[in-house]
């Protein structure tokens, strides 16, 4: 993974704790599923602490464009009223490239499908220096953002497809995915239920999704 936050050009302007990003011919994307928004505030994180988090890469912020744990959740009428914990199914490969990855069946279509939302683009940024996420092509920050650009995403599913038929992206479907990595998600899983005692949306996920792993089979 790339260290983000060694790595600077003249376009970098170093600011206490933070680095301005001066985005020039660069772009920030963040997704989100409220609109109207002017600037973007900072928000409580997997990392528990306000960030916002962006990326250079358009492709890459379409999977933030819904959150499966919350959409499954309110779904089924599960009443929850803290931080809807996040669900990361993807990775990068060796380019760095974005591989989006299905640990249950039919995982893409049932987080995706009909989900609208909004992409956020920013000029500037100020980058959050504290913390290195090891994400690729992806930003951090601690500081309220000018929104200089909105556009609006019908259906976040067609919009991933599309960038991976475009080549901006993979995608591992779970056919394929279980046959490689099957013992890595049981432990996964298992391990994640074992730690989330004080995430009763995130178990009940895991309870409904993963069933049979938690079940020993």
């Amino acid at each position: 993974m790339a260290e983000l936050w060694d790595v600077y050009d003249k376009k970098f302007n170093k600011i206490e704790n933070t680095t301005l990003v001066r985005g020039g011919t660069m772009t920030f994307f963040h997704a989100s599923q409220t609109k109207n928004i002017k600037i973007l505030k900072p928000n409580i994180s997997n990392h528990d602490i306000p960030l916002i988090y962006f990326s250079d890469k358009r492709e890459n912020v379409l999977v933030y464009l819904s959150n499966a744990i919350e959409k499954f959740c309110k779904e089924k009428h599960f009443k929850f009223e803290g931080f809807w914990h996040k669900w990361g199914p993807y990775g990068f490969d060796k380019d760095s490239k974005l591989c989006l990855e299905e640990y249950y069946p039919n995982a893409l279509k049932e987080t995706y499908s009909g989900v609208g939302g909004y992409i956020y683009s920013c000029d500037n940024i100020s980058t959050y220096k504290e913390l290195n996420i090891h994400i690729p092509n992806a930003y951090i920050s601690d500081r309220p953002t000018k929104v200089e650009h909105c556009e609006y995403v019908s259906d976040a599913y067609y919009e991933i497809i599309k960038a991976e038929q475009e080549g901006l992206i993979t995608i591992c479907r779970y056919d394929e995915f279980i046959k490689k990595r099957k013992e890595w998600l049981q432990k996964t899983i298992r391990d994640e239920f074992a730690n989330s005692l004080l995430a009763p949306d995130y178990r009940f996920f895991l309870e409904n999704k993963f069933a049979d792993i938690l079940a020993g089979k």
